[in-house]
């Protein structure tokens, strides 16, 4: 659940020749935070597309300290095999991050995907898994999952999503959690500022309830567009007027 510590747990991976515990994996890894993506079965098409924009986004991912790691309720062989037709998809020639394997179903119930009476080992559909469809945000520093959401089968989950809340984590850690992000933002928009904090505002909504709540700051971390506008107008010279003689 959200704010709860992520559970740990030992399983094999399908880039790894004997189990390994999640926490150790996490160490060796680095980075802030981990992204676990669940599936509930290999070799459908849906999350197919989800594990190949996964590893097109790989390389953005480690450049900003994010590990991630997925899960579907098969074999490390079968997994294996499903990742050859996912490279296929993302035409890359190998994919980069592990899958765990959890045929029997431990992680899934672990982390509250699955009912705990639900027995591993024994063949299942892909709907009779269809719950396992979440994403954990975990902190690596406090194993906390910082945000979870869950798609049905048939709607492909929105990576853009994920890399927007990302940015705002980042957004929040760097103004030391005294900020939040109102609907709808993105890397560079301004952030809402905590009612018990007391700092210089860019704008403050004038409100029927004559409550001074909607108060707005400017973000820390700019997005890469307006960046680059900012450089573009402190590069053009000012224009020089003429004056007639």
């Amino acid at each position: 659940m959200l704010g709860d510590i992520a559970p740990d747990f030992k399983a094999h991976l399908s880039t790894a020749d004997k189990p390994v515990w999640f926490y150790d994996w996490i160490q060796r890894e680095g980075g802030r935070y981990t992204v676990l993506f669940s599936h509930p079965q290999d070799f459908t098409p849906v999350c197919t597309t989800e594990l190949a924009e996964v590893q097109k986004l790989v390389p953005s991912f480690k450049s900003r300290g994010v590990n991630v790691i997925g899960l579907s309720l098969n074999t490390v062989e079968t997994h294996q095999e499903w990742l050859k037709d996912v490279a296929a998809v993302a035409d890359v020639a190998e994919i980069e991050f592990p899958l765990i394997a959890d045929i029997q179903l431990k992680v899934a119930k672990l982390y509250g995907m699955l009912p705990s009476k639900v027995k591993g080992g024994s063949p299942r559909t892909a709907k009779d898994n269809k719950t396992v469809r979440s994403v954990f945000i975990i902190n690596n520093k406090t194993k906390e999952i910082e945000v979870t959401w869950t798609y049905p089968m048939q709607i492909g989950r929105s990576f853009d999503e994920l890399s927007r809340v990302l940015d705002a984590l980042d957004e929040i850690a760097i103004q030391n959690g005294e900020v939040a992000t109102p609907a709808n933002w993105h890397k560079g928009d301004n952030v809402i500022l905590a009612p018990s904090i007391e700092r210089e505002l860019i704008d403050q909504k004038d409100l029927p309830s004559g409550k001074p709540y909607m108060r707005y700051v400017s973000a820390q971390i700019q997005s890469e567009i307006k960046a680059e506008e900012q450089a573009v107008v402190m590069q053009e010279e000012p224009e020089v007027m003429q004056v007639e003689e």
